[in-house]
């Protein structure tokens, strides 16, 4: 190939990684995100393992880069990163996650036998591999995983089987069977037949009913409900830690929590900045006073900690019953902290002191922390980045006694502005819904403030950007999913094996394949 057509070639990759961002907001096109992958897995098996390479990591980038560029307002605008600085970051940070698709789809290239079926299983594999190496190396970062791209889609049904990660699997072997089918039908200069072509479109109109048949089953039952309040304050993020702004920022979070009409009251991450200690003696005292002995709870986010023992982005709940616990109230700390945001990976505190945002190395809690207990719902407290990992939250399902009814997540997306970052972060949300088949409560500064039912349908929801209350009725549920189940005792693992075992497969069928038969002995 021609200089002139590989940078044409590579530029095609890009255009089409960028556009493969876009169902992760637009959910109804759930099908563009197969028919990228379709055209991405068409152009690999045409490439040797090195240009698919290329085409992996140019793909990758710019899926990566489309759909996470919100990232330059929080570098830039709040970070004060020089704008270039900030262009190159996330650019060099899509590029660094891309090497996993890079590598797969040199591996793919590279392995691919020519039978149609088998190769889109070994493409489906490796797609497998690249999400959940890129989900979980490095503390993970799986925002953008296609599964997310299904949550309005047939492929949404199998959530509460296989995660998000299982219907990215799937939808992969469905957009590549197809194509693979019929390129293999051209290396075989095979004239494709009415059956041949109509074989891989039928499986995937079987399959897709299929979800549709399972999506009807319920593996929880309806438990009790509860009245809720969400408070979205819309502090500007600017506005949020200056202590200039913020006496009218706390009394108004203090007006709203003991006015409120909900039984239990939710206010967003860090709507308290300060630590309990630095606050007014009165202002505390008066939140303990009002829910430790009246009838409604409260669940709010505020750091905590001291200087000896650290400090922790956190949840307290306080009710009746947490008069009795340590500070007199529940405590939930982040366990799955923001790199960058939260810690400072080793090696890179000359980055962060580029920037002028509040940063800390907080200490994490703990993977499977017991729920906030009130009105005999359990609310399975989880905050901002942290609902990403389902593998994390099915850590609360050990035991189905003790199990969540219903999840809370308490999130400041302030730093991203009125960007995508807020629908992309609902459409989260929802898919974790699927996988528990649990109602999920969001309140936020600045949006997506909401409530999900247990079906991944918003049911209340608070314009973005408005300071307001958000009123609702909740129903919780008990039952396990089979995703629940199986995540809560292994979590990732049953997944990282299939594909595992899909490679092996596909080795040995190779290997016999190609091996000459014996010859016989002439006597």
């Amino acid at each position: 190939m021609k200089p002139a057509f590989r940078a044409l070639d590579l530029l095609l990759a890009a255009a089409f990684g960028a556009a493969h961002s876009l169902p992760f907001v637009h959910t109804q096109a759930w099908w563009l995100q197969m028919l990228i992958v379709a055209w991405l897995t068409w152009r690999a098996s045409h490439a040797s393992p090195r240009r698919a390479a290329a085409l992996g990591l140019a793909f990758g980038t710019a899926w990566l880069a489309a759909g996470t560029w919100w990232l330059y307002i929080s570098l830039h605008r709040y970070g004060g990163l020089p704008a270039p600085l900030a262009v190159l970051a996330i650019a060099l940070l899509s590029a660094f996650m891309s090497i996993y698709l890079a590598l797969s789809l040199a591996l793919f290239a590279r392995w691919r036998s020519g039978c149609g079926w088998r190769d889109a299983l070994l493409f489906a594999a490796l797609w497998l591999l690249t999400e959940l190496a890129r989900g979980v190396i490095f503390t993970g970062f799986p925002w953008l995983a296609s599964g997310y791209a299904h949550v309005d889609g047939p492929l949404a049904a199998l959530a509460p089987w296989v995660g998000v990660y299982g219907i990215g699997f799937v939808a992969a072997s469905l957009a590549a069977w197809p194509v693979l089918v019929r390129r293999s039908e051209e290396r075989a200069s095979a004239t494709p037949s009415m059956r041949s072509r109509a074989i891989p479109f039928a499986a995937l109109a079987v399959v897709l009913g299929a979800a549709a048949l399972i999506g009807q089953v319920n593996f929880t039952q309806p438990g009790g409900t509860l009245k809720v309040t969400l408070l979205q304050g819309n502090v500007a993020q600017d506005e949020k830690f200056a202590l200039a702004q913020m006496p009218q920022a706390l009394a108004w979070t203090r007006a709203q929590l003991l006015a409120a009409r909900g039984a239990l009251v939710v206010a967003p991450e860090t709507v308290i900045p300060l630590l309990p200690s630095q606050l007014d003696p009165v202002y505390w005292r008066s939140l303990l006073d009002h829910f430790q002995r009246g009838p409604q709870a409260a669940l709010l986010g505020l750091p905590l900690g001291d200087e000896v023992v650290g400090y922790t982005n956190s949840a307290a709940g306080i009710s009746a019953a947490s008069a009795a616990l340590p500070g007199g109230f529940y405590r939930y700390d982040k366990h799955h902290l923001v790199p960058f945001g939260e810690f400072i990976p080793l090696g890179f505190h000359w980055f962060t002191q580029l920037m002028n945002i509040p940063l800390g190395d907080f200490n994490r809690g703990i993977v499977g922390a017991p729920s906030f207990a009130f009105q005999g719902e359990r609310i399975g407290a989880n905050i901002c980045y942290e609902d990403l990992f389902g593998e994390e939250l099915a850590a609360r399902f050990k035991d189905e006694a003790a199990a969540p009814t219903m999840f809370a997540n308490i999130s400041n997306i302030g730093w991203f502005g009125d960007t995508v970052a807020i629908d992309q972060h609902l459409e989260i949300s929802r898919l974790r819904t699927l996988e528990f088949q649990r109602p999920m409560l969001r309140a936020t500064n600045t949006g997506a403030t909401a409530v999900i039912d247990h079906q991944g349908r918003v049911t209340h929801r608070l314009p973005r950007f408005t300071q307001g209350v958000l009123d609702a009725e909740v129903q919780g549920r008990t039952g396990l999913t089979p995703f629940a189940w199986w995540a809560s005792k292994v979590g990732l693992w049953p997944l990282f094996v299939a594909a595992l075992l899909i490679l092996l497969l596909h080795a040995r069928m190779h290997t016999l394949m190609h091996t000459p038969a014996p010859v016989p002995r002439r006597r």
